[in-house]
């Protein structure tokens, strides 16, 4: 198995000039965003990953350069490997192409990192909201977004926040 993902990683590395690293002996790639859906492509029918079993993506936020990860994770069944793809984008109008033509259960993943996190996924089928009511403004799971709470009322506190509570007018 070891010289097969090696051979698979090299061949990767050679046409698309993807970044490898290692870590736990996980294997990731580190994609450029034009390439994304060559290098899906060329898993699928070159190298036989089967299923894309994961899509989601990581805010880094403070950092802007680049401030998002997309990470697809990818299945080979028949040769029993998983690897992970990793594109990395920009804060501002971070976008993707979509891998949808390649994997179609990417379709609610990517509607789900848009909706979340507000990365654009271009050339997607159904680019609305799918957690989220249609009419939210935001992304609630960018590391920058606002948070929304009430503070815990305790009996040593009781009165600080009713103060602070917005209140109906009689």
């Amino acid at each position: 198995m070891e010289k097969e993902i090696k051979e698979i990683t090299n061949d990767l590395k050679k046409k698309f000039k993807v970044e490898i690293s290692e870590f736990r002996d996980e294997i990731s790639l580190l994609v450029s965003p034009e390439k994304i859906v060559e290098v899906c492509k060329s898993l699928k029918k070159d190298h036989g990953f089967e299923q894309l079993s994961s899509l989601t993506a990581v805010d880094y936020w403070p950092e802007i350069a680049p401030r998002f990860h997309v990470v697809y994770q990818m299945n080979s069944y028949s040769k029993k490997i998983r690897l992970e793809l990793r594109v990395p984008l920009d804060g501002n109008n971070p976008s993707v192409d979509s891998v949808e033509s390649v994997y179609p259960n990417a379709n609610w993943f990517e509607r789900e990192i848009w909706d979340m996190l507000g990365v654009t996924i271009d050339g997607h089928s159904d680019p609305r909201r799918i957690l989220m009511p249609h009419d939210w403004e935001g992304h609630p799971l960018r590391k920058d977004y606002p948070l929304g709470y009430e503070e815990v009322q305790f009996t040593f506190n009781h009165e600080e926040i009713q103060k602070r509570k917005p209140n109906p007018k009689d």
